[in-house]
């Protein structure tokens, strides 16, 4: 998720410098970070309801990421490539946090 939260920081450094660009690059670069913090957080939680926790907040923030990328793909804002590397990337990670929610809650 480090990988993840860098490339979508080097992705918005490129967006049009507008209005459009401002707000959503603004928005992705804070849901897209939150996963790695929260998901370090949850490796070192005290209990497994507490790891779950803050497993799911990556989940959520993970979800809202891959929101926001769809909107910039429909609007075809930064390069395509890329935005779309990081569409697939995002639902990898939001598959493997929900295994990882799943796995927790079957412990």
């Amino acid at each position: 998720m480090v990988a993840f939260a860098g490339d979508i920081i080097l992705f918005c450094k490129d967006l049009p410098n507008d209005m459009t660009g401002e707000y959503y690059g603004n928005q992705l670069l804070r849901s897209a970070g939150s996963p790695a913090l929260n998901f370090g957080e949850a490796q070192g939680a005290s209990s497994v309801k507490d790891s779950i926790h803050k497993a799911s907040i990556c989940l959520k923030e993970l979800k809202e990421s891959r929101v926001n990328l769809k909107i910039l793909n429909k609007v075809f804002y930064g390069d395509e490539s890329i935005r779309l590397n990081l569409l697939e990337e995002v639902e990898q990670l939001i598959k493997i946090i929900a295994t990882i929610i799943k796995n927790k809650k079957n412990q």
